[in-house]
């Protein structure tokens, strides 16, 4: 049986290696256990696919895709970072703190960490280095604060960890604004101290009717996480709800108000929507069939049983499965990875007393800053592209800014009462 396992693990660790697109790797790895592992009928393949798609979740993961392509191609990014400079750009650091404050706006909006590396880092990085910026630093904190696309609600892989655990959507994202909300502070000091003893430029302080001009134009964007949340948690719609909510409003500010956005161009913005889509809906096919596999053969419950027999402290378990997640997180993305570790994780987590909206916030952070580490880091490229520079450079410039992150996430490892502090304060 051993032998069985070590030649699904070669098959697979041999396709990415072997540079075989993700969801292609995983697809036929699980398909040649089921098959000829396993004896099952093929038949059963094609009715796992079937079943993967067959998620309402994933219809609200579309419209948040949808909702960010929205806004990258109108102004409404342009208008959340001017409403960010406005609050902090005047300080030492501000205008790198503004970018911060500007990827949580953009977070609470998109719930994409690639988006966000895109539409803030894209605009941000040229936009700090032409204001006297040192480059590295630039470069390192606009490609690690777009983690919080991922952490602060919506989120798609909380939304995807949700689908797998079935944890209600509004517990779990009630989860990540006090983590967020900790990175942002967290990485705004760093950039204070160090910009204050470097003496890196300032912005001029605006004066009160300039701030209330740059609100005021910018109310319409402001008002789309309000709507959202708002709406969610008084009961107005549900969080599957809000996705297709908050995309006609985008549309209609869009269109209607900013008038930044086209007629002509609501159909290349929903066609770059649906290929988005289509390819996460391929991974999640992809994973699901690996899952499968790992169902028929209880490899779950054997790795939860040996995990248990070796480890008796949960905080031991957790700060193991930091270092495991962070290790996997370099590897795979966090669509793929989250898909197939949730359910390998979740017995586990009713052995040790581990709460799921804890852990799936902590699965989260440690993806996300798989976003952020080498070798296969999207951010990274991203960055990297926007500034003509090599994955090695950009990795050192990303290291204090990890650092801080990584620091958070011990602290919320051991500390779960600040994670579900809210989910407590609005359920019980």
């Amino acid at each position: 049986m051993e032998m069985s396992y070590l030649l699904i693990l070669a098959l697979l660790l041999g396709c990415l290696a072997a540079t075989v697109p993700v969801f292609m790797a995983l697809f036929f790895t699980g398909t040649f256990g089921l098959v000829f592992l396993l004896g099952i009928d093929p038949r059963i393949v094609i009715e796992v696919l079937y079943r993967s798609m067959d998620k309402f979740a994933l219809v609200v993961v579309m419209f948040f895709v949808l909702c960010g392509n929205i806004m990258t191609t109108g102004t409404i990014v342009k208008k959340l970072i001017n409403t960010a400079n406005v609050l902090v750009g005047f300080l030492p650091g501000g205008l790198a703190m503004a970018g911060i404050l500007a990827c949580g706006f953009f977070g609470a909006i998109s719930g994409s960490t690639v988006a966000t590396v895109v539409a803030i880092g894209g605009f941000m990085i040229p936009a700090l280095i032409k204001n006297n910026y040192d480059e590295k630093f630039s470069v390192g904190v606009m490609t690690t604060a777009p983690i919080l696309g991922v952490i602060i609600p919506p989120s798609i892989a909380m939304i995807l960890y949700g689908m797998v655990s079935n944890d209600p959507l509004e517990a779990l994202f009630l989860t990540g604004f006090i983590p967020g909300l900790i990175i942002m502070a967290a990485m705004s000091l760093y950039a204070y101290m160090v910009c204050k003893k470097q003496g890196f430029p300032t912005l001029e302080r605006p004066t009160f009717k300039e701030a209330i001009k740059v609100i005021r134009e910018s109310i319409w964007a402001l008002m789309l996480p309000v709507l959202i949340f708002g709406g969610i948690y008084s009961g107005l719609f549900t969080a599957n709800e809000a996705a297709v909510v908050a995309c006609f409003y985008a549309f209609f500010v869009e269109i209607v108000i900013h008038r930044d956005l086209k007629l002509r161009d609501v159909k290349r913005v929903v066609v770059s929507s649906a290929v988005t889509s289509a390819t996460l809906l391929i991974i999640v096919a992809g994973a699901s069939v690996f899952g499968e596999y790992l169902t028929f053969e209880q490899i779950p419950n054997k790795i939860a049983n040996a995990v248990v027999s070796s480890i008796d402290s949960p905080w031991v378990f957790l700060l193991a499965v930091n270092i495991l997640l962070l290790v996997i997180g370099m590897f795979m993305d966090i669509i793929s990875a989250t898909l197939i570790l949730t359910p390998i994780f979740l017995p586990l987590l009713n052995q040790f007393g581990i709460d799921t909206l804890h852990f799936g916030l902590l699965m989260t952070i440690n993806l996300g800053i798989g976003y952020c580490t080498p070798p296969l880091g999207v951010s990274l490229y991203i960055a990297g592209a926007t500034v003509n520079r090599d994955l090695v450079y950009v990795s050192k410039a990303v290291m204090p800014f990890l650092l801080i992150q990584i620091a958070i996430l011990l602290l919320l490892t051991f500390w779960p009462d600040l994670v579900l502090f809210l989910p407590r304060l609005v359920y019980g």
